[in-house]
């Protein structure tokens, strides 16, 4: 197997999984929210914040989903790596507020160094592209 087929099977994978779990965020924040990795629930009208993680995580997906779809992989890759950080956050997130160890370096900060990983990779798969002088115009024939 390619490369580049390797690098789509995993953005394909990581994409499929920020969207489900965004969507899950959505749709029911109060069984999705626990395995976040947090150790309380928000309290009063907090719950609202979950929601927005779930349409931040949407966006994200269907941001690589368009750059994977329409084969712009160099800009996929650097917006694996950019979009790495928001995963790496979000284990800092859980470590700052007393949250599960497990969840912040299993779930988390796994999933971002995966996705720096597979970005840095299809950057290593376009490099060769990127890198790759234009051919010269063939010179004027004289009549």
């Amino acid at each position: 197997m390619s490369l580049k087929k390797i690098n789509t099977v995993m953005t394909a994978a990581f994409i499929l999984f920020i969207l489900w779990f965004g969507t899950e965020f959505i749709l029911s924040p109060e069984t999705t929210a626990p395995g976040f990795g947090l150790p309380s629930w928000p309290s009063g009208d907090g719950g609202g914040f979950l929601i927005v993680k779930g349409i931040r995580d949407v966006m994200m997906a269907l941001g690589l989903g368009v750059l994977l779809v329409t084969g712009h992989r160099r800009a996929l890759g650097w917006v694996l790596v950019v979009e790495a950080f928001v995963a790496y956050g979000d284990m800092a997130t859980v470590l700052a507020h007393h949250g599960s160890v497990a969840t912040a370096l299993g779930v988390h900060a796994l999933t971002a160094t995966l996705m720096v990983v597979n970005g840095l990779l299809i950057l290593r798969e376009t490099r060769k592209v990127a890198a790759a002088p234009a051919a010269p115009a063939p010179a004027p024939q004289p009549a």
